[in-house]
């Protein structure tokens, strides 16, 4: 459907592993001889529940759940998983139909048809999680079952990405007799029909998965069990793979440690993959805090951020200074914030809040997550804080918190001024603009932007072309920067190390950069 050349996630090793001509070492398969891969990550389900999703938890469900549609290796379109056949059926893209594999059963055995799929994309906006996975599902009007084998998608506007949504897991597939259509369900348990069933689950501490022997789908495992262990920082996940408690990690390397991998991972038995990728880090303003609520004060800060000293200083050159909400290398992307501010400049920014009748240093909390984004994000707002307070122009006040009980605030509307991150649902400049707009949005801070919501994305969304709709984009971005209430920061690369004993890891991330846990493979002969 999509025809845009995407090559967003070829992923290239920066360090090698020296051959022995006839070693066998690329030989790989199941091997249970060592136990379970064990995967190290810092990024910690928030919930087990897909209707309560819309972060990071997804590493986790993409594992354990099915989505009708995801991402069969070397794909950057969506593919039918549970579905055997999927496509739009009328020429204006607002009906969509799916013919699910026959036999298709959860881990448990219950049988999953069409009804299974209809609750749990229902249950998702029955249940309106404020922040939650509902915001993705805007232009559904209902969904329709035809039998035990068919679910119909009816649309109420044009939407050329709605495949794209099906295959992220906020619709993992869930079974009605375990998930309430008006609740979440809050205990330690899951029940999928992915490639994995969660075997034990210890909350930020760990998550066990074996071979789910019912599973129906693409994903070819390379292993029988997949072992994730959580980590609180870098520090702890980076002394882990050295030591070889852990095999594989993929998200929470400190950029020291990537440099160091980077010269020195051979040595030390280690392989580092690094490829480009399309994480964003930035800043979100609450409209409501009297200071942070003044576009004034929002258009100063933005004229005082040095973007990149923020990537050399903190992180080492592993990162790239990023100007707008769509990143490089999506059609699309613009220099907006630059184009508009051009270099960091205490003098523009005096004269912006002095036009606005603001003579005092203007008091800020900056809110950040301890535990979510990897050991970088305190000095990275303490730069923040440095370059703010240097400009003679604010007060700022650093606070933090642990992701569970920081994502409770942010969307409670508790924070002035706040840290996030952005992986995304799927790889189109829509899904960095989309989610952060509109009453019900990703951030948990309604942004009304008429002109985005009700003229630029539905037009967009009637174009299965994505490479011709770079316009409404680049208009999008535009009124973004002139609003400032969010501020792009760095745009990150995609970095996966693991032993010299794993084979698999180059191929291991989806277009979402989720690590499908199945490619991974301990390498049987040397």
């Amino acid at each position: 459907m999509f025809n845009r050349n995407r090559c967003l996630r070829q992923l290239a090793a920066i360090t090698s592993i020296t051959l022995v001509a006839g070693c066998g070492l690329l030989s790989s398969g199941s091997s249970d001889d060592k136990g379970p891969i064990v995967v190290g990550t810092t990024s910690a389900p928030s919930t087990l529940d897909p209707a309560a999703s819309w972060d990071g938890s997804w590493e986790l469900f993409r594992n354990i759940y099915q989505t009708l549609l995801s991402y069969p290796n070397g794909s950057v379109t969506p593919r039918p998983d549970a579905a055997e056949k999927c496509a739009f059926t009328d020429g204006t893209n607002r009906t969509y139909r799916c013919e699910l594999r026959p036999g298709l059963r959860f881990s448990n055995g219950d049988a999953l048809d069409a009804s299974a799929v209809k609750h749990s994309v229902d249950r998702i906006r029955t249940i309106g999680v404020r922040g939650g996975p509902a915001g993705l599902l805007g232009s559904l009007d209902r969904v329709q079952v035809l039998g035990r084998r068919v679910v119909v998608f009816r649309l109420d506007k044009p939407d050329a990405t709605f495949p794209f949504v099906l295959a992220t897991p906020a619709m993992s597939i869930v079974d009605p007799a375990d998930y309430p259509a008006d609740a979440l369900r809050e205990d330690d348990k899951a029940v999928g029909s992915g490639p994995y069933s969660l075997a034990s689950y210890t909350d930020g501490k760990q998550a066990e998965l074996v071979r789910n022997d019912r599973y129906e789908g693409f994903a070819q495992r390379r292993n029988d069990a997949v072992t994730i262990r959580y980590f609180q920082d870098s520090a702890q996940l980076a002394g882990a793979l050295k030591s070889k408690k852990i095999d594989v990690t993929y998200r929470g390397l400190a950029a020291s440690d990537i440099v160091a991998l980077r010269g020195q991972g051979a040595r030390k038995g280690i392989q580092l993959i690094d490829g480009t990728g399309t994480e964003i880090s930035y800043l979100v303003f609450n409209p409501k805090d009297p200071w942070a609520g003044k576009p004034a004060v929002r258009r100063a800060i933005a004229q005082i951020v040095d973007r990149p000293a923020i990537a050399h200083k903190v992180y080492w050159g592993t990162v790239d200074p990023l100007y707008s909400m769509v990143p490089a290398g999506l059609s699309g992307h613009t220099t907006g914030y630059f184009d508009a501010y051009g270099s960091p400049s205490a003098a523009k920014a005096r004269k912006i809040l002095r036009d606005a009748g603001i003579g005092e240093r203007v008091p800020l909390t900056l809110w950040y997550t301890t535990d979510r984004y990897g050991s970088e994000t305190a000095p990275e707002f303490r730069e923040l804080k440095r370059q703010l307070e240097d400009s003679g122009l604010f007060t700022v006040t650093l606070r933090s918190r642990p992701w569970k009980t920081y994502e409770a605030g942010y969307r409670a509307g508790d924070y002035p001024v706040f840290g996030r991150g952005w992986f995304p649902d799927f790889p189109d400049a829509e899904n960095f603009i989309a989610p952060f707009v509109g009453e019900r949005n990703a951030l948990g801070t309604p942004y009304p932007a008429p002109r985005i919501t009700d003229h630029l994305l539905p037009e967009s969304r009637g174009v299965s072309d994505r490479a011709a709709v770079a316009q409404q984009f680049e208009e999008a971005q535009r009124i973004l920067v002139d609003d400032a209430r969010l501020l792009p920061l760095w745009q990150g690369r995609q970095y996966v190390a693991a032993s010299e004993e794993i084979s698999g890891a180059e191929r291991a991330l989806d277009p979402s950069t989720i690590m499908t846990m199945w490619e991974l493979a301990r390498k049987t002969s040397w």
